[in-house]
């Protein structure tokens, strides 16, 4: 029997089912660095240490004891099933009959990585750097389509002492692509605790990179706040329609409110910028959503839009107007279509927030 064991990152992270596997395992075979962060749980085990870059050998390995009936454990950081061996695994045992196997998952990089900076998965793309394997046209592929598709995107095997143009490459897509002010939290793992940092996209310095580094990539939804990295899933937040908000779109659906920028309102520019009206009371309101600017105030429940200036942009504005012919029919619909809004709001994001449309 062969156990493809996923031991997480870390020794403190190692699922139950993984630890029980390992403990009733008579051989354990895996990368040694690996089995060093678990040598607690596999004392008095025969042990096999191998090192990177042998997964062929210590697949065949573990599978010729396992001819011999032995109860093999062979081990994966993270998960076996994600850049792991449990692929390797199920390649080799093809050639063979007789060969019963179990995947013992565990947890990923991303998700360890994501649990560490806050909340910033939402849909994502896991893609891996290495171009060992892999050719760097489809690695760049990959990059390309998950961001314009504005995927969350883990980054697994960034870089290496001899393997850094892909990552040259990752930046300069994503560059081109989403902006460099796009967030990315970095995660290192290459000590005993790890160690986390949220940058924007032109920050991000390969001094900063290793084989132990994952990165998240976020997408347009994405927001720093008090030091975490979050996505919103647009949860709709339940507030009545304000009176001035109610007389607003009262006159908005009999096309009686100004286009552009307002020049007669005395509050104009209310947010000391130049603006576009049309959307002077936001219909999202309140969004929750920090990705635009906004933000709670303190303990007083109140949602700000004062640092949003998203609403009055004249590409948000087109978009927005466009999306509320259909939503919006009577006023009471900016609460009774409250979700349908909120997924207007995030269509309207990924349209002008990617930089190149």
């Amino acid at each position: 029997m062969i156990n493809i064991i996923g031991i997480g990152p870390n020794r403190e992270n190692i699922t139950l089912s993984a630890y029980d596997a390992l403990k009733k395992a008579d051989i354990i075979i895996g990368y040694k660095k690996y089995i060093e962060s678990i040598e607690d749980i596999v004392e008095g085990k025969e042990i096999i240490k191998k090192g990177m870059g042998d997964e062929i050998a210590r697949g065949e390995l573990a599978i010729s004891y396992s001819l011999e009936g032995k109860n093999v454990a062979l081990i994966s950081s993270g998960d076996p099933g994600v850049f792991g061996m449990a692929n390797v695994m199920f390649q080799l045992i093809s050639k063979y009959d007789n060969v019963d196997v179990k995947v013992f998952p565990g947890v990923t990089s991303l998700n360890y990585s994501a649990s560490l900076l806050g909340a910033p998965l939402h849909d994502f793309a896991a893609i891996s750097l290495s171009d060992i394997l892999t050719p760097l046209d489809e690695i760049e592929k990959k990059i390309e389509y998950a961001a314009y598709a504005d995927f969350i995107i883990a980054i697994y095997n960034p870089i290496s002492k001899r393997r850094k143009k892909p990552f040259r490459r990752f930046k300069e897509i994503l560059l081109d692509i989403k902006g460099e002010k796009t967030l990315i939290g970095i995660v290192d793992s290459s000590q005993n605790i790890s160690k986390t940092k949220i940058v924007t996209l032109d920050q991000l310095n390969e001094e900063d990179i290793n084989m132990s580094t994952t990165l998240i990539v976020g997408n347009s939804l994405t927001y720093e706040e008090n030091g975490y990295l979050v996505t919103s899933r647009g949860y709709v937040v339940k507030s009545p329609i304000h009176p001035l908000a109610e007389e607003f779109y009262t006159k908005y659906l009999n096309d009686e409110t100004a286009t552009g920028s307002n020049l007669d309102c005395e509050f104009y520019p209310c947010h000391k910028e130049l603006q576009c009206c049309d959307l002077c009371y936001c219909p999202f309101y309140p969004c929750g959503d920090g990705s635009t600017g906004g933000k709670w105030i303190k303990n007083k429940n109140v949602w700000s839009c004062q640092d949003c200036l998203w609403i009055h942009k004249k590409d948000t504005i087109n978009c927005v107007k466009d999306g509320l012919k259909d939503i919006l029919k009577e006023v009471s619909d900016l609460k009774t279509n409250k979700k349908e809004l909120l997924k207007l709001r995030r269509a309207c994001i990924l349209k002008t927030k990617i930089k190149n449309d």
